[in-house]
């Protein structure tokens, strides 16, 4: 199987950084080690990390701590924030009573939470899941009212008519209609999950990839920062890659419709 012109565009692009990154610091000298680090003193940062560990721990103890974190987070701020979406985007009672209050929230950033999270929690890992979902939890919920809002009248007004039972008119009706956005919104929260990651484990943690990064800059080693960003970067592609492949086998149907429109 020939690899697609994106993949090939994809890792040339990967290629070229790598060697621009290359002669910059290790041919050129143009980067100092101690500002940037070069391919070399990253390749060792990361033998240590996988091998002996950095700095309690190997990096792959590091990684499921992580992991853990923003699965739970994210699981969390997934059904409570598709839950409220779609009761918002359907009861104009519900979304006038709730929307005031999610307004009045939704602009204060989720590492504001983070002394009332410990105050409430501790420094245990409950105080950071509530951080990562506080910052996934929005992305849910608009994304999922705006699709539910999306949806044609003639849909809702075929199941009225049909006597849908509420029950089934929401998960047959309602939440496969809005799914498209529903998506979306879980994309979003995703990658706000990731991102708030790294600042929760800053605060009170001894493991994650969040410590490994504050450890590293206290101890000046820039080796081990870029391993620490890499394998963030890394885990987040990786699981975005894997709620895509989810969306397409659950809502293709959507994607192909909108290649014919």
């Amino acid at each position: 199987m020939r690899p697609s012109r994106r993949t090939i565009v994809g890792a040339t692009t990967l290629l070229v950084v790598v060697l621009v990154w290359y002669v910059a610091t290790t041919g050129l000298g143009l980067v100092s080690a101690g500002r940037f680090p070069a391919p070399s003193d990253v390749e060792s940062a990361a033998a240590q990390a996988f091998g002996r560990g950095y700095p309690d721990a190997t990096l792959f103890v590091h990684v499921m701590h992580s992991l853990k974190l923003v699965a739970l987070g994210f699981l969390v701020s997934v059904v409570l924030g598709v839950l409220l979406g779609l009761l918002m985007g359907w009861n104009r009672t519900a979304e006038a009573l709730i929307n005031p209050v999610f307004l009045l929230l939704r602009p204060i950033p989720p590492l504001a939470w983070i002394p009332l999270a410990i105050l409430w929690l501790g420094l245990g890992d409950a105080a950071k899941v509530l951080v990562i979902f506080l910052a996934a939890f929005p992305p849910s919920v608009i994304s999922t009212h705006a699709g539910v809002r999306a949806i044609g009248p003639a849909i809702i007004e075929a199941a009225q008519m049909l006597g849908t039972p509420r029950t089934r008119f929401v998960t047959e009706v309602l939440a496969p209609a809005a799914a498209p956005m529903i998506f979306t919104g879980l994309r979003l929260s995703l990658q706000a999950s990731w991102t708030t990651l790294v600042a929760a484990e800053l605060v009170g943690s001894l493991a994650g990839l969040g410590y490994v990064l504050n450890v590293a800059q206290q101890d000046l080693y820039p080796g081990m920062i870029l391993v620490g960003m890499g394998a963030v970067g890394i885990l987040g592609a990786a699981s975005t890659a894997l709620l895509g492949f989810a969306e397409r086998r659950l809502v293709g149907w959507a994607q192909t419709k909108g290649a014919f429109a």
